[in-house]
């Protein structure tokens, strides 16, 4: 099949290592929007611990919202955890309490707990600002880490956005200013094409092949991470798209499980309550919903 090639020669792009960071997208309130607490963070590390593959990482989207990072680092410290951070970059003032937040946190703990930093989560795919604007981001959140001790270059700043933004040569610039590139692919979303479930294994791995053609083409070595993807258990029909346990347990079993051996991921997403569609593994009682072994 022409997406086991593609599936292979994502694994050739990327330099031999066992050490890929696997892990959910994490928000940061509770099913009656409250805001997390240290304890509820920790549950959480904790839940993704005892999943099958022992998962450690997750993603957050904000820095200061939710006072995340306040909480959320002391939690990934306490239980051995690692956080891969979000910068919210809309609107200026709102950018500058996270970037506050987030020098806060390193340099009140260092490094040791962190991934590495998103600047925007599909910033370009909403159309919520330009390339270059973001670019300049994504050059101050880096330089502004670079003046606490401890930094180095091992410290990587990014961006997130959907495959389909990437692929816009509008968007050169950001890549550029990348340290690496997060990519989102939701075949379940792609209602214009066939994306029946049979087929989420060829759309998701046609996305992340099409965004790392680019990649290298702007930047050759910056890696491409897959920084959302997933089945929604719960929800409408997106065209041939049907929301089941069933259907979320297979994109798992053939999307998850081979992502996790090709490069860093961040599947969409732990928990997201009565979220419609909704992505969640793990119930209100941070059970699983379907099987996530590999």
């Amino acid at each position: 099949m022409k997406t086991i090639a593609y599936a292979l020669a994502l694994a050739a792009s990327i330099p031999s290592t066992n050490a890929y960071w696997k892990g959910f997208n994490v928000q940061a309130t509770m099913a009656n929007g409250a805001c997390k607490t240290q304890a509820d963070w920790e549950r959480d590390f904790n839940t993704m611990k005892a999943l099958p593959g022992g998962f450690s990482s997750m993603r957050v989207y904000a820095s200061s919202d939710c006072n995340t990072l306040a909480n959320a680092v002391p939690a990934a410290i306490a239980t051995g955890g690692q956080i891969l951070a979000g910068v919210w970059t809309e609107d200026n003032a709102h950018f500058e309490r996270e970037k506050a937040a987030l020098l806060a946190a390193v340099q009140q703990h260092g490094f040791g707990w962190m991934v590495a930093v998103t600047v925007g989560s599909e910033d370009l795919y909403r159309g919520d600002t330009n390339a270059n604007t973001l670019a300049q981001q994504i050059y101050d959140v880096r330089g502004m880490l670079s003046t606490v001790p401890g930094y180095s270059t091992n410290v990587q700043v990014g961006h997130v956005d959907t495959w389909t933004a990437w692929v816009k040569s509008e968007n050169n610039a950001v890549i550029t200013a990348c340290d690496f590139v997060g990519t989102d692919g939701y075949p379940y979303f792609q209602s214009t094409q066939s994306n029946p479930i049979d087929q989420g294994y060829n759309l998701f791995w046609d996305s992340v092949q099409n965004v790392r053609n680019v990649v290298n083409a702007v930047k050759p070595g910056a890696w491409v991470w897959v920084t959302e993807t997933g089945w929604p258990t719960t929800g409408p029909t997106e065209n041939q798209a049907v929301p089941s346990v069933a259907n979320a347990q297979l994109y798992w079993k053939l999307v998850a499980c081979s992502a996790f051996n090709n490069g860093h991921t961040f599947w969409y997403s732990l928990q997201d309550f009565s979220a419609s569609p909704s992505f969640g593994v793990v119930d209100a009682n941070y059970k699983p919903i379907y099987n996530l072994a590999c």
